[in-house]
């Protein structure tokens, strides 16, 4: 590599340009520090005098998620898992530092699915002088505002967003991920766990290695385009790339075209949800009917099956980085995962999602950390605390020190497919764990069967 670092890198065989990667990960598109209006949806009234001062007795933690608008899917089963949260002992009773117990007030702000508005709460929530901020759901709302936290130097700890967005929206290069951002940090998974995680289905079904690529021109599908695409070609497959499409495309015929022209049989995308229903509808009434289809980005709820309904769903796969079958439990109470899905249920009437496990291990994180600190009002301990976390929780094991780069944990997802079920049954269709190539510990739960015939 020597002469060739500033232009050109190697990831997983194959070498393209920096500039391409970053460019693709959407490093320009989030703003990072905006600051606009747009009041605080509740008062913070904690009483904190000021960063840095340990004269209050109360922790303020941010949590930004996407309560509303598009991404709302996400944050769906944001506000039953703060109903556990704030009834788990350490955050009704307070939690114990240095012979003090300090109270803890969450502070909810909706991202309304705007990145510009998670940047503008983001700020509001630094100049109320929170202690960290929490955020969840896509570079959309993660990107702007770890950004905002990096550079207000106000720890931030984001989750459900591939780590090479989240570290290229801060100005890092993901190539060589060797850059500190010492306020900001997160727990997830990148296109090398996707890979691990959908080349494995793959290779079960015989196919003629050809992969139909629906990538969007955003953030994430271009992420996919400049990094997931070389992943295919290690794999041993040929990427056939529908082209750069607008969100909200209405018309996907040139692209399946494209597709059939190509006979390809297995299928990857990474779009919005509205935005794939239109296309997979299209693709059945034209004769697009890849043997195998892994998505990512949608289909990860059961309500994304609603508007396909079981018979288009059946035998989709894609990733699960959370759900009943995980064999983990809460660091917090030692409610295990099964028990929190079925919770959920009970309460909301709803089936299961796996971003219930992903919240809740947010504030899993934001215990350790201030378990570990000296004054939790002091910005640099707590971020530098945050960094330094390894423990196994709702999510399972999370070390931050071992992961791609710095302050990044990884959680390994398994392969599941969406399965009709027969009438009668509780739900239409359920997410069965089909492959657990990088996570053994999770049990197969259904046999993996090709997606079309």
């Amino acid at each position: 590599m020597e002469g060739q670092e500033a232009d050109h890198v190697i990831l997983a065989g194959q070498d393209f340009t920096r500039r391409s990667l970053l460019r693709g990960i959407g490093l320009g598109a989030v703003a990072a520090g905006t600051v606009g209006a747009g009041g605080l949806l509740s008062a913070c009234g904690t009483g904190i005098k000021g960063a840095g001062s340990s004269a209050s007795g109360t922790i303020n933690i941010g949590f930004i998620t996407p309560l509303t608008g598009e991404l709302a899917g996400f944050a769906s089963g944001d506000q039953f898992v703060l109903s556990l949260i704030k009834g788990a002992s350490i955050y009704k009773s307070g939690i114990k530092i240095g012979g003090k117990t300090y109270k803890i007030n969450i502070n909810v702000q909706d991202s309304q699915s705007s990145p510009t508005r998670a940047a503008q709460v983001a700020q509001q929530l630094i100049t109320g002088h929170a202690d960290v901020i929490l955020t969840t759901s896509t570079p959309e709302t993660t990107n702007p505002v770890a950004a905002a936290c990096q550079k207000a130097g106000t720890p931030c700890l984001s989750t459900v967003v591939p780590w090479e967005s989240w570290y290229a929206g801060l100005t890092g290069d993901p190539l060589k991920p060797t850059t500190d951002f010492r306020y900001a940090s997160m727990f997830f998974f990148g296109l090398s766990q996707f890979q691990g995680c959908f080349a494995p289905m793959w290779n079960r079904i015989p196919n003629n290695k050809e992969v139909a690529c629906q990538y969007p021109n955003d953030a994430d599908g271009n992420a996919f385009r400049e990094g997931f695409e070389p992943l295919i070609a290690a794999a041993g497959y040929k990427a056939v790339d529908g082209g750069a499409y607008a969100d909200g495309t209405a018309d996907f015929t040139s692209m399946i075209s494209q597709f059939k022209s190509k006979d390809c049989e297995v299928f990857s995308n990474c779009p919005l949800p509205p935005d794939f229903n239109t296309f997979w509808k299209q693709a059945s009434q034209q004769g697009f009917k890849p043997k195998i289809a892994t998505v990512a980005k949608v289909l990860l709820f059961p309500a994304d099956s609603v508007a396909l309904g079981p018979a288009l769903v059946n035998n989709i796969a894609t990733d699960s980085w959370w759900g009943p079958y995980m064999p983990y439990s809460s660091s917090l109470t030692g409610m295990t995962a099964a028990a929190l899905a079925a919770a959920y249920e009970a309460k909301s009437g709803q089936q299961w999602l796996q971003s219930l496990g992903s919240t809740y291990s947010l504030f899993e994180v934001a215990k350790e950390a201030f378990s570990a600190v000296s004054n939790p009002h002091d910005r640099n301990e707590v971020a530098d605390a945050l960094h330094k976390v390894n423990y196994t929780g709702m999510c399972g094991p999370i070390n931050f020190g071992a992961g791609p780069a710095p302050g990044v944990g990884i959680i390994n997802p398994v392969g599941v497919q969406w399965k009709a079920q027969p009438a009668g049954s509780k739900y239409p269709v359920e997410m069965k764990v089909v492959d657990n190539s990088l996570n053994s510990s999770v049990p197969i739960g259904a046999d993996l069967v090709a997606t079309n015939a």
